[in-house]
Order: structure tokens, then sequence, then C-alpha cells
């Protein structure tokens, strides 16, 4: 039987209980932070992966990984995008931005498909005990727009 006799191993240890707890907290308070999987709508599998971080407030998604067939580009870039966008890889782009916190969901942001490089406004809410995610992109009013329901992946 090993003992925790040195402080340092305490406080690793320590550390690494308040992280895991921390996280736990983040997903039992419904906190979109963390790792999603996006689902294509038209074939049901999955499409990418976003992280989700929150700096001042204000949330933004970055995707990490894209789910394509072997003969796809597997390092596209947003041919179809405007602006400083344009041409940049899709891997590694902020495609969520300027998403604040109301009530129980989270509007005022933006959400840019890479496959047809437009922009719409957006907001999100967590649901399913903060499992799944909808993220609504839409033009003018939220009832002209369509949602998704991403998975969550950590």
């Amino acid at each position: 039987m090993t003992r925790i006799s040195s402080p340092s191993r305490l406080a690793t240890l320590s550390l690494l209980a308040a992280t895991l707890l921390s996280s736990a907290a983040a997903w039992a308070d419904g906190s979109p932070v963390g790792l999603w999987k996006s689902i294509d709508d038209a074939t049901g599998k999955p499409k990418a992966l976003i992280r989700i971080s929150e700096n001042n407030g204000e949330l933004s998604g970055k995707i990490e990984k894209l789910f394509r067939a072997p003969e796809e580009d597997q390092n596209p870039v947003c041919q179809k995008c405007e602006g400083e966008l344009k041409d940049k890889p899709v891997i590694g782009m902020t495609i969520l931005s300027g998403l604040k916190k109301d009530g129980e969901e989270y509007n005022g942001g933006q959400i840019i498909d890479p496959a047809n490089g437009k922009v719409y406004k957006s907001k999100l809410s967590v649901v399913d005990d903060g499992q799944k995610l909808n993220v609504r992109g839409y033009v003018g009013m939220p009832m002209l727009g369509r949602t998704q329901t991403w998975l969550r992946e950590q």
C-alpha cells in the first residue's frame, strides 16, 4: 500500500481532485464550456468537434477536428468565407462568438457555417443535464433559422 507522505504529492492529488470536481460542477450547472460533437443534419453522422470556451463572460467556439471521408480534403479551407476568414483553414477556425448568458440561454452571438461562408445570428442552450447543446443559427429573428443538437464529448 502506498502512503501519501510528501506535501507535493498531497498538493498534486488535491489539485487533481479540485479539477475533476470543478469539471463536474460545470456540467451540472449547465455550462456549455467544453468539447462538443456536431452532427450533420442530412446524414446524422458526426461532423466536427468544437471546443467552447468562456472569456470575460463571453463564449466562443473553435473547430478542433473534422470527421471527413478518406477521399475528402482532410484540412479544408473556407473558400466561401469573406474577409479575414477567406481561404483560412477550417480546423482551428472560431465559428461561434459573442454569446453571453441570458437566463437559461446564451444569446447575442454569431455562428459561421464554413460550408457556405455565411454568418448567422446565434443562440444556444444546454439540455439533458449538460449532455446536449441546442445551437440555433438564424437570420433576423430566432424563428427564422434552424437548430442543431451537439453532443458533449468532455
